[in-house]
């Protein structure tokens, strides 16, 4: 299926093929596209050796802001797939450059993780303390520390004009159970408190696409952006010029894509069957 939203036959199933020729940069997400909790989805694993065999590129992707790229990095490691830290981005990692770039030091109240104001700081951003004046800019994230002073410091500040930006806009994160609120969750609360809107960052927002460009110096059309959600991993790539690849191995089905305003350019079963097809372009 691709996005006019066709299926079937010999040339729905080149299309796809030669989709996959012409990337050289493969976005993965991780949890249900390379990983399902702690277990590496059948040939992800595969599909990434062999890409980077060929000379192709691979970077994985996360909207969870509540880790450091480095737990990332270890994670990965563990599962038998070593990356170094330019293989690794976050919505953190595009909440930073932003606002390195749109608001250089500028004082933050950041609703985050203890390991989130870390790589804050690492980068450079100053962050608000009890004592300082308000903050210009609130920022939220995937906080699973979140108190409720935290909920109503930002709104506080929201309230008096700080600006209200968010790392990510997803509502739930998946865990083995089924969902925990995550990011998008927390700022519906706060928009309902102050009446005001974040500007989000993140999948599928051109911040992201914009900062993984700048980062590899790949050309737009040969970035795919890889996943199983359309409402993040594909629209990020489908509305911005890049190519966005649904994998049915997480939360999408196949019948979710007919409901969907989202199309995805090509759907493929798992990473596993993008390798089964790469090989009969690339081993003829």
């Amino acid at each position: 299926m691709d996005r006019e939203n066709k299926s079937g036959g010999e040339g729905q199933a080149q299309r796809r093929i030669d989709l996959l020729k012409k990337i050289g940069l493969f976005v993965l997400d991780m949890d249900g596209t390379f990983y399902l909790g702690d277990h590496v989805i059948e040939g992800a694993l595969e599909f990434v050796r062999y890409v980077e065999e060929k000379g192709r590129r691979i970077l994985f992707f996360t909207n969870n802001s509540s880790r450091s790229p480095k737990v990332y990095m270890e994670r990965l490691a563990g599962m038998g797939c070593p990356i170094g830290r330019n293989q690794i981005m976050t919505s953190g990692d595009v909440t930073i450059a932003y606002l390195n770039d749109v608001y250089p030091g500028k004082k933050i109240y950041l609703v985050g993780t203890p390991a989130l104001e870390e790589s804050f700081r690492e980068e450079g951003i100053p962050l608000w303390e009890k004592g300082d004046p308000r903050p210009e800019i609130v920022v939220v994230g995937f906080d699973t520390t979140l108190t409720y002073e935290k909920l109503d410091r930002a709104c506080a500040f929201i309230r008096e004009g700080s600006t209200f930006l968010a790392t990510h806009l997803d509502i739930n994160c998946p865990t083995e159970g089924g969902f925990m609120p995550d990011c998008g969750a927390f700022c519906a609360a706060i928009t309902l408190s102050t009446g005001v809107e974040p500007k989000y960052l993140g999948k599928p927002f051109g911040e992201t696409v914009d900062m993984v460009l700048l980062r590899t110096g790949e050309a737009r059309e040969k970035v795919a952006f890889v996943g199983d959600r359309l409402y993040t991993d594909v629209a990020t790539g489908v509305n911005h010029g890049a190519n966005g690849f649904l994998v049915l191995t997480g939360e999408t089905q196949l019948s979710d894509v007919e409901k969907s305003d989202v199309k995805p350019d090509a759907v493929y079963r798992s990473l596993g069957e993008m390798k089964e097809l790469l090989e009969t372009v690339w081993e003829g």
